[in-house]
């Protein structure tokens, strides 16, 4: 199994997790911009996850069902990307986890948030 970093992330890209993950798993993309994991990489250590200040990682089993696409997101994206091995100030375009969460309630989700977090 691995984690998924969801769409949570996108104009963010925050690299709290970047600074804790053992095996440099985390790849910065472009377009969307935010970091996304090598699942062949990660060892699901979930090490990453409290560290995310938008709560946008998670176990692949328990991705919610808006952000499931991202599982695969994740896979696709991550061979176009830039390894990430340090933190790095965010996007100017973050926004706190208050925000992330008004933003799925105006389109109806119901997102429980990542196990640990």
């Amino acid at each position: 199994m691995t984690h998924t970093v969801t769409e949570r992330c996108v104009n963010c890209r925050y690299t709290d997790c970047v600074a804790v993950c053992p095996v440099n798993c985390f790849w910065e993309v472009k377009d969307p911009a935010m970091l996304v994991i090598d699942p062949g990489t990660c060892i699901d250590c979930g090490l990453c996850i409290p560290e995310c200040p938008v709560h946008a990682i998670y176990p692949e089993a328990d991705v919610p069902e808006p952000y499931k696409p991202w599982t695969e997101r994740n896979l696709a994206l991550f061979e176009a990307g830039t390894n990430v091995t340090q933190k790095t100030e965010p996007l100017p375009t973050a926004i706190p986890l208050e925000e992330v969460q008004k933003r799925e309630s105006a389109n109806g989700w119901q997102v429980e948030e990542p196990p640990g977090t």
